[in-house]
C-alpha cells in the first residue's frame, strides 16, 4: 500500500524577525477522528483543547485557536 502524501503548509511571517510557521494540513481532523472537508464539532474541539484526546490534539487545537483564527478581542 502506498502512503498518502501529507501536504505541508507554510505561513509567512507577518512582522520583521519572525520565522515562517510550517504545519501539516488536516492534522487536527485526524486527531479528532473527523472526516476531511467536514467541520469539527464543538464538543470534539473542546475535548481536544482540554487534552482529553491527547497532547498532540491539544497542541493542534491551541494552534488553530491562536494562530490560524487569531485570539479573540477583549472589550466590545
Amino acid at each position: 500500500m502506498a502512503k498518502k502524501k501529507v501536504k505541508t503548509v507554510t505561513l509567512k511571517p507577518t512582522k520583521k524577525g519572525q520565522k515562517p510557521i510550517k504545519f501539516k494540513e488536516g492534522g487536527l481532523h485526524k486527531s479528532t477522528g473527523t472526516k476531511a472537508g467536514k467541520k469539527i464539532p464543538a464538543k470534539k474541539m473542546a475535548a481536544a483543547g482540554s487534552g482529553k484526546l491527547g497532547p498532540l490534539a491539544k497542541k493542534q487545537a491551541m494552534f488553530k485557536k491562536n494562530v490560524l483564527t487569531g485570539p479573540k478581542k477583549k472589550g466590545k
